[in-house]
């Protein structure tokens, strides 16, 4: 009996031990979350939410800064925010939740929903709109020839007439362009096959059966319980952000949540309660185009890597908000912060991109700080020749420089310091990509950007 229990003891002891080991790797872990978050969000947010899931289970929850700045109301972490583009999942999951009832098709053409949707000459699907290789252009971009128009309450039909009458930008399925139009109008055959509004489709289908009790469709006048308060940010301050109306956004972005509810959102997509797995599997494929080229875009979601681990992630960009959810399938992590602050560069993406390092043991890319001499003398427009195209490199004025391509391939890329003449693109994921300056006379003359491959930009300005 006394050898029973001393082997027992040390079980136990053993059993303490590894927990303990454990626990003190994860509060060193917490830690460097906490700090990469506080170092980071002045220059991007006042406030913001932030949430990580290990296999289902919340690792990390908490909230930083301030939601209302006139109020002085600290930030916490159920609070709700806009979330932008990420309403696109939800559009696409109530989608293909009719597809799997077998009232739509993936190859049905929209003019089976949309009755009088001219042909453009060419055949548009629904997948062309899930997988935003429609042609399409962005109802967004439009000139409404209107004051303020984003305050103005618009009907979705009238949304719907003004995408019609606009032409097709390229051939379905051989290109990849983002457009709201596609997701509007996915919105719009939602409630022309089940009968309900969009919002009360959410409601029945997905809010309801999995238990979203903090996600919305926005109305501005509502009072919301722990809605954080919207700002738009320049170089030195802070603005409350405009009144929109969100019939504006629709389908495409009008959907409000929490960190938690989105955890909540992203486990219910695995466990079989709003779609089959076979189902989710293909929503969360890259779609091929008509060439063969994969588009790193699924059906509501991107498809990308960090550091080899491979990523199904979205981001929303709205009046006021900023949010990213990113989950990675092969380690079962998920991760979602949400910004009540919408500014033109991606801060706030690159913030929980390096999350996502810390939480793979990956080592985080390193910026440096440059003098403003050092930066003017890399401000201007540069040319490559054998492509006739331009970059221009601006300064912004958190001290960093941006670059923007004259191809629309990249607009207001922001340049991390590695050197003083050597520069990273970290938006750019799928490869390192590096800007070297070239300085002769005190002067830079060209610029060398790397890639799969090199090409010279000479200064022309």
């Amino acid at each position: 009996m006394p050898k029973k229990i001393y082997f027992l003891s040390l079980v136990s002891l053993l059993t303490l031990t590894f927990s303990f080991a454990q626990s003190k790797e994860d509060k060193y872990l917490v830690k460097s979350i906490d700090e990469v978050i506080k170092s980071r969000l002045n220059r991007i947010s006042p406030g913001c939410a932030i949430l990580i899931s290990k296999n289902g289970q919340i690792f990390y929850q908490k909230a930083f800064g301030t939601a209302n700045l006139e109020l002085n109301v600290p930030a916490k972490p159920d609070m709700i925010f806009r979330i932008g583009s990420i309403t696109k999942q939800f559009t696409a999951v109530s989608i293909l939740q009719l597809v799997e009832q077998g009232r739509v098709s993936l190859n049905d053409s929209i003019q089976k929903f949309i009755k009088d949707f001219p042909p453009k000459g060419q055949t548009i699907t629904i997948e062309n709109l899930l997988t935003q290789t429609s042609g399409i252009p962005d109802y967004l971009n439009l000139e409404l020839n209107l004051p303020n128009p984003f305050r103005i309450d618009i009907s979705t039909k009238q949304i719907v007439d003004s995408i019609k009458k606009q032409q097709i930008v390229f051939t379905p399925f051989s290109k990849f362009e983002y457009s709201n139009s596609n997701y509007f109008l996915l919105g719009y055959i939602i409630e022309q096959v089940s009968g309900l509004s969009y919002a009360e489709y959410l409601k029945n289908n997905i809010f309801d059966p999995i238990g979203l009790t903090n996600t919305y469709y926005d109305k501005p006048a509502k009072i919301i319980p722990n809605r954080a308060n919207g700002y738009e940010k320049t170089d030195t301050s802070y603005s409350n952000a405009d009144f929109i109306s969100m019939s504006t956004f629709y389908s495409a972005g009008a959907l409000m949540s929490n960190t938690e509810d989105l955890n909540k959102w992203n486990n219910a997509l695995y466990n079989g309660k709003i779609l089959k797995k076979e189902t989710i599997e293909k929503a969360h494929q890259s779609f091929k185009l008509s060439d063969g080229k994969i588009s790193e875009y699924g059906y509501g979601w991107f498809i990308r890597n960090i550091d080899e681990s491979k990523t199904i992630e979205h981001g929303g960009n709205i009046f006021g908000f900023r949010a990213e959810e990113i989950f990675l399938p092969n380690e079962n992590i998920f991760i979602t912060g949400l910004f009540n602050c919408r500014q033109s560069n991606n801060d706030e993406q690159e913030l929980c991109y390096d999350i996502v390092k810390l939480m793979l043991g990956k080592p985080l890319i390193k910026e440096i700080t440059l003098r403003d001499e050092l930066l003017n003398r890399y401000v201007g427009t540069y040319k490559n020749d054998q492509y006739n195209q331009s970059m221009t490199i601006q300064k912004g004025g958190d001290g960093r420089l941006y670059c923007t391509l004259s191809n629309g391939t990249g607009t207001n890329m922001v340049l991390f310091a590695q050197n003083e003449t050597l520069f990273l693109l970290p938006e750019v994921k799928r490869i390192r990509t590096t800007l070297q300056f070239v300085v002769e006379n005190g002067k830079a003359t060209k610029v060398i950007w790397s890639q799969e491959n090199t090409g010279e930009f000479k200064r022309i300005d």
